[in-house]
């Protein structure tokens, strides 16, 4: 047999492995960094087990950390601490990269350890809050005598006394249950009741009775100090975490009121950080101390806190109407009549349907310094492009993107998953991710909005916690913002957004791509441009193009679609008609809309107006049953204009679908 040594290399051995350390050993490596002291033995059982954290405050009694480990296969699990809400998994380090598997058992591990603490803090919850309702029952009034209260020079606004004497003050939900009790010693020690939640929780200090200003601040002496100060309510968060998911319930509960965080000025930034997360997402004010420390301190150093709170009143907030006018403010473009600068634009169409290459043409041109994007004049600028799922499809789009149009730079960034936006946490790691750029963005574009919202796209509450979200982006970042979205799953709901109608209600621009169909070419539609008139369709096709030095596994070439000018429909003399001259006229008796916005006529309304009317605008109007056919939309002149594709059935009754046409009756509309 012939010697392959030469060409193999020699006997296979298997690849060397790292030493690692037992996995109980690295488990508490894992809860040391986390700033956590670790129990002397662990025990991978897949149990829970709790333990004493060594976090600050603890008592011997509490064990506020607690763990969940499995041995089997490969070790993992997840461990924390309740107290200060700080929770991670953990997975052991092996020597080797794990086999898929080996993964996908991991992964279940995980999720089982997370079910079980769920299922625990569940329980905990629960159990803690019938506790300490029963605690908060039985407790005396505290007296203003508290060492903590007269060190502070605070009253009491309700705290109760332990029999051991130290201060309690409660922790309450939105719907002013009691879910746990902090205590604070004589010397200013807190300690939260074990097992209560804490998180979304807070307390009104002072009267909600004729309030114009509703404060909130991390610790109670401070909440209590701002409501002495000032006359105004205050809400306790209990900690700088909570700003944000409080400051959020307390806007949605009292929308009128003037509502300003206090964040404790901390040397280390993070009461501000939060605060000012929360005043940038809910549209609040802040202030913070300038110098370090919360407002009880800032008012025992003697510095005048009323002075601090004090909103700035403008002096130059009504302008003349002359002067105004002569003011010139024209509309900045990023893509003219298409794209405005520091706007919310939403581009939805059908699943499938080109809503995602067009949008992702209107970035590239953007990203790569285009002139013009048919006919429409282009300013370059850098695009940030949120991508919540098709990574391996919108990299080989940007690639032959960039062979079709000879372009070999963008200033473009691409997320490599979606998050929650609308989660403090998602918020904050985008947040976060943009700033390390060191660059900023012109736009912002979410693709798909599902992808990146946690919650019901129908309900109003969380369509407006996204767009909030939105909001705070543009803020942020001074750009525009695109989200991309689905149409609804019906005929009929094809021309709108799916979900809420509130997302049409904050958009500045909203664009339907409209899929080919046949011969015909995708129809990309403004429904509405808030500050400029309303754009002429563009028409595009999509054109396949091979990618130079990109090959799939059987060595063929790889091919991806980008957009191209296409064919302008013949246009059909729809407007001039006598038939829809009479539906127009119909029409402006209502001037009725649908929830996206297109002019809607209902049948009663049309049956009202041909009944007057005689019907005599109508071809075959006299004919025995006619107005039977047009209670049933089958009259010929109704016929007549849902073949021209001027309408189309919806409800009871018939919307137009026509953008041109649509567009027209709506600038009349708002112009009168």
């Amino acid at each position: 047999m012939a010697d392959l040594s030469n060409i193999l290399g020699g006997p296979w051995s298997p690849p060397p492995q790292k030493h690692v350390d037992a996995p109980d050993i690295q488990l508490k490596d894992a809860m040391q960094a986390a700033g956590l002291k670790p129990p002397d033995i662990i025990h991978l059982d897949g149990k829970l087990h709790r333990f004493n954290s060594g976090t600050k405050g603890e008592k011997g009694h509490d064990k506020p950390g607690w763990y969940v480990a499995f041995s089997d296969g490969v070790p993992a699990g997840r461990f924390g601490c309740w107290r200060s809400g700080f929770e991670s998994s953990w997975k052991a380090d092996i020597g080797r990269s794990l086999t898929p598997v080996e993964e996908m058992a991991q992964s279940r591990r995980l999720a089982e350890a997370k079910t079980q603490r769920d299922a625990e803090v569940k329980k905990s919850r629960e159990v803690a809050a019938n506790t300490v309702d029963l605690i908060w029952s039985q407790a005396g009034a505290a007296s203003p005598e508290h060492p903590y209260l007269q060190r502070k020079g605070i009253k009491t606004h309700g705290a109760r006394i332990t029999g051991d004497g130290r201060l309690m003050v409660p922790l309450y939900n939105s719907d002013g249950e009691l879910s746990s009790i902090q205590y604070i010693d004589h010397a200013g020690g807190k300690l939260y009741h074990p097992g209560g939640q804490t998180g979304s929780m807070f307390w009104l200090v002072g009267s909600m009775d004729e309030a114009t200003t509703l404060y909130i601040a991390e610790g109670f002496a401070t909440a209590a100090t701002i409501a002495e100060v000032t006359g105004q309510p205050c809400a306790v968060a209990y900690s700088a975490s909570n700003l944000v998911p409080v400051t959020g319930i307390l806007k949605e509960g009292h929308p009128t009121l003037d509502i300003c965080i206090v964040a404790d000025h901390d040397a280390s930034g993070v009461g501000q950080r939060y605060a000012e997360q929360a005043s940038a997402k809910y549209g609040v004010r802040m202030t913070t101390p300038p110098v370090l420390g919360d407002a009880n301190d800032y008012v025992q150093a003697g510095h005048d806190l009323a002075l601090l709170l004090k909103p700035v009143v403008a002096t130059d907030y009504l302008i003349h109407a002359d002067g105004f006018s002569a003011q010139p403010a024209p509309i900045s473009w990023l893509v003219k009549h298409w794209i405005q600068d520091k706007a919310l634009v939403m581009v939805h169409g059908p699943s499938g349907g080109g809503k995602t290459f067009v949008t992702l043409d209107w970035m590239l041109h953007i990203a790569s310094g285009k002139a013009t994007w048919f006919g429409h004049k282009v300013r370059p600028g850098n695009m940030v492009y949120l991508a919540g799922e098709g990574h391996h499809g919108l990299r080989s789009r940007i690639a032959a993107w960039k062979h079709h149009n000879s372009v070999s730079n963008l200033n473009m960034w691409v997320s490599k998953s979606g998050v929650d936006l609308n989660t403090a946490e998602g918020y904050l790691k985008v947040v976060e991710a943009i700033r390390a750029l060191k660059i900023k963005p012109d736009v912002i574009t979410v693709d798909t909005l599902h992808r990146f919202m946690a919650g019901d796209e129908n309900s109003a509450q969380d369509a407006k916690t996204m767009l909030d979200a939105c909001a705070a982006l543009m803020q942020e970042f001074g750009c525009t913002v695109i989200l991309v979205h689905h149409t609804g799953v019906s005929e009929e709901a094809q021309h709108r957004a799916r979900g809420s109608s509130a997302w049409r209600g904050a958009l500045d621009i909203e664009i339907s791509v409209i899929p080919a169909k046949g011969d015909k070419s995708i129809e990309i539609v403004q429904r509405k441009s808030k500050d400029a008139e309303m754009a002429a369709p563009v028409y595009v096709d999509l054109e396949s193009v091979a990618i130079p030095g990109w090959l799939d596994e059987d060595g063929e070439v790889v091919s991806s679609a980008v957009v191209v000018k296409g064919e302008v429909p013949e246009t059909k003399q729809k407007n001039s008609g006598e038939l829809f001259s009479d539906f127009e006229k119909a029409w402006w008796s209502s001037g009725a809309e649908d929830r996206g916005g297109a002019p809607y006529l209902t049948k009663s309304v049309m049956r009202d107006y041909a009944v007057e009317h005689g019907l005599q605008a109508f071809p075959k109007s006299k004919e025995k049953g006619s107005r039977r056919n047009l209670i049933d939309g089958k009259a010929p002149y109704i016929t007549k204009l849902i073949d021209a594709e001027l309408i189309e059935v919806h409800e009871n009754g018939w919307i137009v679908i026509d953008p041109g046409t649509a567009s027209g009756m709506m600038l009349k509309k708002d112009s009168k």
